[in-house]
């Protein structure tokens, strides 16, 4: 507490404004339209990298969080405030931060991947301001957002050397797919055996829930794509742009419409993502490689390997 003391001091309406619009960048919006053009139309690879680094390291970050239970620091501390604009998008837990989970996995990926050392030092800057952004907002302790960088820096190093690296086929996405399921699914019976106990409550649970709704999915997604699906990536920049801008809106008026009809129960946020996720690693690449991969025009006839 004595960091976000020490900063609360030098805040002024021009750093409020500059940390918050920073600390948006560790938000999911972005890491999924990251993924969705790196994997629809630029480097499947990369983007199974990103995305299990990226939900590998969010499943043991909410793990952390309802297993631990430490509130927000405004809580911790009473007398301390933090920058209110912050405030109603902090949910959940404190330890460790998600939006610092978040943002290392997503450019601590791309650091990785990066060959150009300017990409490098800017992915790297990225991540670092995104930490610091929680803490000069007072959402997050140091201890928060060191541990998050920390799990999602090791997924990065494991996943860039163990996928994005490496040459040799690994022929067994179906158990891959399994087991990262069945960690996804293990979150999800956690969370609702605390909550059945009453030591968590329900916006915290659904918290996990979602989580382990986006693992699942993806690793539906995984399954299906490198089994059967295995779409080709358009060649043309148009063509690229058109199936990127397609599917985010679709993606977004599912994840909007959904809710409604869901609900808002504990499981509603599981099935909720779990669709999503699905839709963009596997029904949405198999509609467009139904109905456009066979038409003149564009469509690379290159097949990635099994990865």
């Amino acid at each position: 507490m004595e960091i976000l003391n020490l900063l609360a001091e030098y805040r002024t309406p021009f750093f409020d404004t500059l940390f918050q619009l920073i600390t948006y960048l560790g938000q999911e919006t972005l890491a999924v339209a990251v993924i969705c053009w790196l994997y629809w139309c630029q480097n499947k690879k990369l983007a199974y990298t990103i995305g299990f680094t990226y939900f590998v390291s969010g499943l043991a970050v909410q793990g952390l969080k309802i297993t631990f239970r430490i509130p927000r620091p405004w809580i911790l501390d009473p007398g301390f405030q933090a920058v209110p604009s912050a405030v109603p998008a902090a949910t959940g837990y404190s330890f460790p931060s998600g939006h610092t989970q978040s943002g290392t996995a997503l450019f601590g990926s791309l650091a990785l991947a990066s060959e150009k050392n300017w990409k490098k030092f800017l992915c790297v800057l990225s991540f670092l301001l995104i930490g610091f952004s929680r803490m000069y907002l007072g959402c997050h302790t140091l201890k928060d957002v060191l541990t998050a960088m920390v799990i999602s820096l090791a997924s990065a190093f494991f996943f860039h050397w163990f996928l994005y690296r490496r040459t040799r086929k690994l022929s067994r996405p179906r158990l891959t797919a399994f087991l990262f399921a069945l960690c996804s699914l293990s979150l999800l019976l956690y969370a609702y055996f605390l909550y059945r106990q009453d030591i968590l409550a329900l916006d915290y649970a659904s918290d996990c829930a979602k989580a382990a709704g986006a693992g699942a999915g993806f690793a539906l997604g995984y399954y299906l794509e490198k089994c059967y699906i295995r779409f080709s990536l358009p060649l043309q920049k148009s063509k690229k742009i058109t199936r990127f801008l397609l599917g985010l809106l679709i993606t977004f008026i599912l994840q909007q419409g959904l809710k409604p009809l869901l609900g808002a129960s504990l499981f509603s946020g599981f099935f909720r993502y779990f669709i999503v996720v699905t839709w963009i690693l596997a029904i949405y690449p198999w509609l467009f490689s139904r109905c456009l991969d066979n038409k003149k025009g564009g469509y690379s006839l290159i097949w990635y390997s099994t990865i």
